[in-house]
């Protein structure tokens, strides 16, 4: 009888880990792989910008929700650059850093926005930024970017966040400019 019953508690756990998954599991996906569109991996995202190592601030696009809305990831680790003399002892990833991040995302939204690849998008202001929370080594950041204001397909404004662990690290307008390559 004492295997029925370790087997039974076993069996138990097994359905309480299966459906927490399952409920994880979809609240998750739908945020994070938004429906529609797919998104881009490393290669595709290089196509379409010109930054390069140590510059280049985002590993794949994971998703386009409709026309105004993207998602992209960064992979924080220790072997990013900036880590040697920022907080040296206690690496923190560097707020301009994470600007950076979310001008990136935004622009690729903003050439999809404009339907053209072929022009490049230059950062032209950041307002209303906020720094919430610390990203360290080992944070995946989640980089969302909505269109919150278009003039014609030269100018365009974006609402940018950065969320680690579902928590937003750090966020802000930015106005970019676009120009044919």
């Amino acid at each position: 009888m004492a295997v029925k019953h370790e087997c039974s508690a076993n069996a138990e756990l097994a359905r309480a880990l299966r459906k927490e998954y399952a409920r994880t599991t979809a609240m998750l996906v739908p945020r994070i792989f938004p429906p529609g569109e797919g998104g881009l991996d490393i290669n595709e995202v290089m196509q379409m910008l010109p930054h390069r190592y140590p510059f280049l601030m985002v590993d794949r696009i994971i998703g386009f929700e409709g026309e105004t809305k993207i998602t992209g990831v960064k992979s924080v680790t220790i072997n990013e650059p900036y880590f040697q003399g920022h907080f040296p002892g206690h690496p923190v990833m560097p707020g301009v850093m994470q600007v950076e991040a979310m001008a990136q995302v935004a622009s690729i939204l903003m050439m999809k926005l404009s339907k053209s690849e072929n022009r490049i998008g230059y950062f032209m202001s950041a307002d209303e930024v906020k720094f919430r929370k610390p990203v360290f080594p080992g944070d995946t950041l989640f980089i969302h970017a909505e269109v919150i204001k278009a003039r014609s397909n030269r100018v365009a404004k974006a609402s940018c966040r950065c969320v680690v662990n579902d928590k937003v690290v750090s966020e802000g307008e930015l106005m970019f400019g676009f120009l044919a390559q």
